[in-house]
């Protein structure tokens, strides 16, 4: 009987190991908790409200899920309520989004470690955010969540609010949409884990992700430009739950604001009541412009998509706008979005008695030093410094030219055209246009 015993063990354990041989070996696939139709990355809160009508709509009628990722906690600008600054008035704004988001279904919610920088130069937010540290993040959580669908800002230097944090928050998702698929990119989090249920363990066992669409919205002054860019969503569908219009919704929503609400329930009405507009930036699966924001996209996984990448310029003597607009040429090429430089021509903005900073940017490709001269053609009453008409710049070297110009009162709430052009041995080297509009919108230049 023994005997007997000790065969039948045998006999299961061989079975068993015999079982387990032809099992393939697997690993857990991702968090699924986390996983999301729609990452938003946007800048600061209260930011969401640009699009939360439209996604009130999906959420509740489609069951879409949906994160957003915050560049900062909103520690700058004024507090309508207390006298709460800073690292608290942070504390509160971030629980403000946390109360807003979830009352029309977002409950999947970051903050990066971006201070609010106000002004308008996209490359001052980058710089106080820390670029590469908020990248990071941003590719982590892309790989975390697997959106289908990222929304974020328009990179774009435009005239209306055009809040430099914001503009950061469109080049981090647009550089984070083409790199999360990519293994070189912050290699760590996606090296698998070497003991998983250990302390003290490294590798963040991430996996690689190719979002398949990138959408932006806009704070422009002047939308018409926009218009066909993208997809168009009213705000006065009901809400078969609520049984009120989604622009209700994203109303309330916008109310739990309270430390940065200066707007009247009339203005907030009326932006409210305004239709959803997105710039399509661009669709690994094919697809119309203005088709749903959803058209094309199935469960199914898609490779990394490689994207062109920075190309240095062309040899030879040139002049062209610096700083952000100069950066911006040189990020849409990279990121395959050219479409992006036909949506507006160069422009700013600046208010009476105040100037308006623009650099100017001299590029000497050649193999020898090169001098410039530089012709200016301002609208009348304009004053520029400095006057700067003659510039050396060695060989493969740039030259940065920093100008600050003022406009007469007269021209306040109008357009102007400023113009800069270069000869270099006798031969035009170019030039550039800049429309300004001679209106003030709160921001430092």
């Amino acid at each position: 009987m023994k005997q007997l015993s000790l065969l039948c063990i045998s006999l299961f354990l061989s079975s068993a190991v015999l079982q387990s041989q032809s099992q393939p070996a697997t690993i857990p696939p991702p968090d699924s908790r986390y996983k999301v139709d729609i990452l938003m990355v946007i800048a600061h809160p209260d930011d969401d409200t640009a699009v939360s009508a439209y996604l009130a709509k999906i959420i509740e009628e489609q069951h879409k899920r949906v994160a957003v990722i915050y560049g900062t906690r909103g520690n700058a600008g004024g507090n309508a309520v207390g006298q709460e600054q800073a690292a608290a008035l942070a504390d509160i704004r971030e629980m403000e989004a946390r109360h807003s988001l979830a009352s029309y279904g977002i409950t999947e919610v970051w903050f990066l470690r971006g201070t609010d920088t106000p002004g308008n130069d996209v490359l001052h937010s980058l710089e106080t955010w820390g670029h590469g540290q908020s990248l990071e993040e941003v590719v982590r959580l892309i790989r975390l969540t697997r959106p289908e669908i990222i929304f974020t800002w328009l990179p774009d230097y435009v005239v209306g609010e055009n809040h430099d944090d914001h503009q950061a928050a469109g080049v981090l998702a647009t550089e984070a949409f083409d790199l999360a698929a990519n293994p070189l990119a912050f290699p760590e989090q996606v090296e698998a884990p070497r003991a998983p249920q250990n302390i003290g363990n490294y590798g963040e066992g991430l996996r690689l992700w190719q979002p398949k669409k990138l959408y932006y919205f806009s704070d422009t002054s002047h939308f018409e430009f926009l218009k066909g860019k993208g997809p168009e969503y009213a705000t006065s569908d009901i809400s078969p739950s609520r049984k009120a219009p989604y622009s209700q919704i994203a109303a309330d929503a916008w109310r739990v604001f309270k430390t940065q609400l200066d707007l009247t329930d009339a203005q907030i009405k009326e932006y409210s009541e305004m239709p959803v507009d997105l710039i399509l930036g661009k669709s690994l699966v094919g697809g119309t412009t203005t088709g749903d924001v959803f058209e094309g996209i199935t469960a199914a996984p898609i490779p990394y998509a490689r994207v062109r990448g920075y190309e240095p310029p062309a040899p030879g003597v040139t002049l062209e706008l610096g700083g952000p607009w100069a950066f911006y040429q040189a990020f849409w090429r990279a990121h395959n979005l050219e479409h992006l430089a036909t949506l507006y021509a160069p422009e700013a903005q600046v208010s009476v008695g105040e100037s308006v900073g623009v650099p100017l940017l001299l590029r000497n490709d050649t193999s020898s030093a090169r001098q410039i001269t530089l012709k200016t053609s301002l609208p009348a009453g304009w004053k520029q410094k400095p006057d700067t008409s003659l510039v050396k710049v060695d060989p493969h070297d740039s030259f940065p030219l920093q100008l600050a110009l003022i406009p007469p009162d007269s021209q306040k709430g109008t357009w102007q055209i400023l113009t800069w052009s270069g000869e270099s041995e006798g031969k035009s080297i170019g030039s550039v246009t800049l429309r300004v509009n001679v209106t003030g919108n709160g921001l430092p230049q």
